[in-house]
């Protein structure tokens, strides 16, 4: 049987990023966190922590963390039966892609949130990626570009994010004014999120018929900033319909490659658990995002 005081202790060094910090917020002295450490790595017969700066959990250790925010969440859903009084808030720790973040997301629950005592841990990264957070036990749901549902997990559509290559009309004159060939998008600027960002390879690929092997790459990881920079007219990118439809009204953005679109299907994945509040959560994101994302079958 584990002592989960001491998989608490576990569980605050990986959260907060070290040992002196974990012991302030579980007001003890880092000897007695140290300690306790020490003490379930015994109990559990192996490694749980990668004792580096920051520490990191062992491949063991995600598993010991997935599963004590399992049994945290039921936890806290617990208490209000026994007539215990919970925690004021409970903390749902979400994996999102940045665009998500930056367009629909909080219109999606904003009515959950302020009808209900939930805070939010957010962890950002590709909608490619995310999923590597539930599985390694960091988050306890995801919005993902995945499909297929993991083990121990359910998924829920929640709709489609339209995504176009824009630039300003000055770019479009300068760069992509002759029809578009590999040569024309291997010389033009072009803003991309990060190297994990493929999606303007796939447009390109669309249209094209293959991706180019080189491009004038301006990375800038801030879905919030690259409307306006592609609308500076240096560079072009891939901008979701709903954060580029403002500057097209007002002509400061052109479609460039138009009748071509990529698509994001984008899902919520979380742990199957008997959790009332990751329920309810659940039930107000799916029903929020399908108003305000595109459905299509």
């Amino acid at each position: 049987m584990l002592d989960y005081k001491l998989v608490e202790a576990f569980a605050v060094v990986v959260s907060e990023g070290g040992f002196e910090k974990a012991a302030k917020a579980l007001h003890v002295t880092q000897g007695a966190v140290s300690q306790r450490l020490k003490l379930l790595e015994e109990q559990a017969g192996c490694v749980l922590l990668v004792r580096s700066s920051p520490p990191r959990p062992t491949s063991a250790g995600r598993e010991m963390l997935k599963h004590y925010r399992q049994v945290k969440r039921l936890e806290d859903d617990l208490c209000p039966g026994l007539g215990q009084e919970a925690e004021r808030f409970t903390t749902l720790s979400v994996g999102i892609n940045a665009d998500s973040l930056a367009t629909w997301f909080f219109p999606a629950v904003d009515r959950y949130l302020d009808t209900e005592p939930v805070l939010l841990d957010m962890s950002v990264d590709d909608q490619a990626e995310t999923l590597r957070m539930l599985r390694d036990g960091e988050v306890l749901g995801c919005v993902s570009d995945r499909a297929a549902p993991m083990q121990g997990c359910r998924v829920e559509y929640l709709g489609d994010m339209d995504y176009h290559l824009y630039g300003s009309p000055s770019y479009k004159m300068k760069w992509f004014n002759e029809p578009i060939s590999l040569n024309t998008v291997e010389k033009a600027p072009i803003l991309i999120f990060n190297r994990k960002d493929v999606m303007h390879g796939e447009l390109f690929s669309q249209v094209l018929g293959e991706r180019p092997g080189r491009y004038e790459a301006f990375y800038l990881p801030s879905s919030e900033k690259f409307a306006p920079v592609i609308a500076s007219g240096r560079v072009s990118g891939m901008v979701p319909e709903q954060q580029a439809d403002e500057y097209v009204e007002r002509g400061e953005l052109v479609d460039l490659l138009p009748g071509h679109v990529f698509t994001v299907r984008l899902h919520w994945h979380c742990w199957n658990l008997a959790s009332g509040r990751l329920a309810g959560f659940t039930e107000a994101l799916v029903n929020g995002a399908r108003q305000l994302l595109v459905q299509r079958p």
